[in-house]
């Protein structure tokens, strides 16, 4: 076992939750002045293996020997790490994205402070550390989600920095997994229009999603969206998806639902026909690109296409309900059907002045579905002798039950 004295610091966004009064829910520490010998000895198991990370025998919390980084080719991989006892825990908290995310604190809870950053998490600012934050354009993407999530504004020279990294063509780099993984995290944040709205601000957003960032500028109706913009739309319904605290799908569908609008022909505007066909074609294509979730991409395109005919549920006939209800495989898949409704009510809402509207289409809608379920399939098919007559049978029970659960509504 190595005689050599080491010190260990808690570092990154523990630090900075617990400053900021919030729970912490994980921590790293960083270890300054030992070698990968000297953490075996003391039981660490090694993991990872670009650089040095151990996990404590009793904890099983990470420590990674202090390191620095360099970067050796464009994107997001492809940096040198070193990592030996000689690196200060000041050379390594230089390495890290911002100031609020390079402060430590030592076994007797001194604060070591190098950046700034406590005085930066104060004034609620978010600041690059320094020129090694253009090495990796994944910061952008964690800038914008630490907008939405503790509502910062962005330092005027980290903003200057972003930008000149998007023109620079430092995003074209981005591997689609990890733009998505980004994009899944800033959306399920606390206000997830304000990481669009910073992508869109460094001109990241038309590179990483131009589907949506082809929405700003675009004006709908006025008297259905007295918001006017297709852009400013789709934010308060992504909003107001957050305001319920619905889930990732459904927060996902709520920002892709209308992309079909930003490449409405201009002769035709403001109105925006066919803009769900539209929307689902775009949709289809931005899922493959971006390697999105099934399930993400599923709500999504059912979103695109039928969101109109959940709005005008009370017009529809229950011939036509029952087809909607089809198409949305809602006989199998209730729970998604339901998340549909949760999408079409935030889209509802999410015009200016609607923001407290009731949305009984969602209540008119699963009493419809409730009633189509109770009809027994089996039943039907058990008592047909021709079996090519079976589906056109349950089909007409399943309408006619529709219709009595309106009637009686």
């Amino acid at each position: 076992m190595s005689g050599q004295p080491f010190s260990v610091y808690c570092v990154g966004g523990a630090v900075r939750d617990r400053l900021l009064g919030l729970p912490v829910q994980d921590r790293d520490w960083v270890v300054v002045g030992a070698t990968p010998e000297d953490m075996a000895a003391r039981g660490f198991q090694p993991v990872g293996k670009d650089f040095p990370v151990f996990l404590h025998p009793d904890t099983h919390e990470e420590y990674a020997l202090a390191r620095t980084e360099r970067k050796t080719a464009p994107g997001y991989k492809g940096f040198v790490i070193h990592a030996a006892p000689d690196v200060t825990l000041e050379q390594d908290l230089l390495r890290r994205d911002f100031t609020v995310n390079a402060i430590a604190e030592d076994a007797n809870g001194k604060l070591i402070d190098p950046y700034g950053g406590k005085a930066d998490l104060h004034a609620g600012i978010l600041r690059h550390i320094g020129a090694a934050f253009a090495e990796d354009p994944v910061r952008i993407l964690r800038a914008a989600r630490f907008v939405a999530r503790f509502g910062f504004s962005i330092a005027p020279e980290t903003l200057a920095l972003m930008r000149a990294m998007v023109e620079n063509g430092e995003v074209d780099a981005l591997v689609p997994e990890r733009v998505w993984q980004e994009l899944a995290r800033g959306l399920v944040e606390k206000a997830p229009s304000r990481f669009i709205t910073t992508l869109r601000e460094c001109g990241a957003l038309a590179k990483i999603l131009p589907e949506v960032d082809a929405l700003f500028g675009v004006p709908q109706p006025l008297n259905y969206h007295p918001e006017g913009d297709c852009g400013a739309h789709t934010l308060l319904v992504l909003e107001d998806a957050a305001r319920h605290d619905y889930a990732l799908e459904v927060r996902f569908a709520a920002l892709m639902h209308d992309i079909g609008k930003g490449n409405t022909p201009k002769d035709i505007l403001p109105r925006h026909i066919g803009h769900e066909a539209r929307s689902a074609d775009l949709l289809r294509a931005l899922c493959e690109r971006l390697r999105v979730p099934t399930e993400c991409r599923d709500l999504g395109l059912l979103a695109a296409r039928h969101h109109g005919e959940v709005h005008r549920a009370k017009e529809l006939r229950p011939d036509t309900i029952v087809r909607l209800l089809q198409g949305c495989d809602a006989w199998r898949r209730p729970e998604r059907f339901s998340q549909l409704l949760q999408v079409c009510a935030s889209d509802a809402r999410g015009r200016t002045g609607h923001g407290n509207d009731a949305y009984p289409q969602a209540d008119y809608l699963l009493r419809a579905l409730h009633a189509a379920q109770a009809v027994n399939a089996g039943e039907i098919a058990r008592q047909c002798e021709d079996k090519n007559l079976i589906a056109g049978r349950v089909r007409l029970a399943r309408i006619v039950a529709v219709e009595h659960a309106i009637q009686s509504a």
